[in-house]
């Protein structure tokens, strides 16, 4: 063999060895385009689980959903979390993510409003009946959500104000991150009652008590949704808004304790 043919045969077997060992083309995501991820406020949780498993049943689209504080959620939008809907438990913090250009303008409404009440075990010896009760010292611990980012403990902070208690419980307070965390802590016995959202509490076991809304009329709870910026799947996003908004999602939402926007007084 010559010494040029035999360089010939060396380039070839380099080429084809390199080939050979050449990445495949990357196959799509397993992850399906096709799910919608939804950031929901927690007080969601036990109506949305239901909601989801209906219209994945009518659409078969299906939702995945990401339940946690209203105000840690709007965070991880402005961060580029890769939500496609925004169901917030109060309506200033789609307002605001409206202004910084994070949501769709046109998708933007009030679904519901929200209703807080004061949540004890069934076994609990103390059983309250009203705010003002808050202020005996047998409720040694008290929880609510946090209101630095929760809707929901911002009324409850208001309603304990107005009932002229929050300085006398305010040592007492620990605080959730979230309305369901609140609801955790004391179905697990660690405070003896929260201050929680009605719709995890008509779900719950323990007793409840329906504070009025008379208490927090500057956080009314106006809960208000919209399809975020940029988001791929946009018409899926306006389906399910509008599944929320139909007779079958009124029902859900219903059972669930919350007032629905035609019902609703304050805006």
């Amino acid at each position: 063999m010559t010494r040029w043919c035999l360089l010939t045969l060396i380039v070839v077997l380099f080429l084809v060895s390199a080939c050979s060992a050449a990445p495949a083309p990357l196959a799509p995501s397993s992850a399906s385009s096709s799910e919608l991820v939804v950031a929901a406020a927690a007080d969601l949780t036990p109506a949305f689980r239901e909601m989801g498993e209906l219209f994945e049943e009518r659409t078969g689209i299906k939702v995945v959903f990401n339940f946690g504080s209203t105000g840690q959620l709007a965070q991880q939008i402005e961060r580029g979390a890769p939500f496609d809907l925004f169901y917030a438990a109060n309506k200033s913090f789609i307002e605001d993510l409206n202004r910084k250009g994070l949501v769709i303008s046109d998708t933007m409404e009030v679904y519901a409003q929200g209703r807080i009440t004061l949540w004890t075990r069934s076994d609990s010896l103390l059983q309250p009946e009203r705010v003002e009760d808050l202020a005996d010292p047998a409720y040694r611990r008290i929880a609510i959500a946090n209101p630095e980012h929760a809707p929901y403990g911002q009324a409850a902070k208001e309603a304990l104000a107005r009932a002229g208690v929050w300085e006398a419980v305010q040592p007492r307070l620990v605080f959730g991150e979230n309305v369901a965390q609140a609801l955790t802590l004391a179905d697990t016995g660690n405070v003896d009652v929260a201050l929680v959202a009605l719709s995890l509490s008509i779900q719950s076991n323990g007793n409840w008590v329906l504070i009025p809304a008379e208490l927090h009329p500057d956080h009314p709870l106006l809960q208000m949704a919209a399809a975020v910026a940029g988001t791929p799947r946009e018409q899926e996003a306006r389906r399910f808004m509008a599944f929320v908004n139909s007779a079958e999602g009124h029902a859900i939402m219903k059972k669930y304790g919350f007032v629905l926007p035609g019902e609703i007084v304050s805006r």
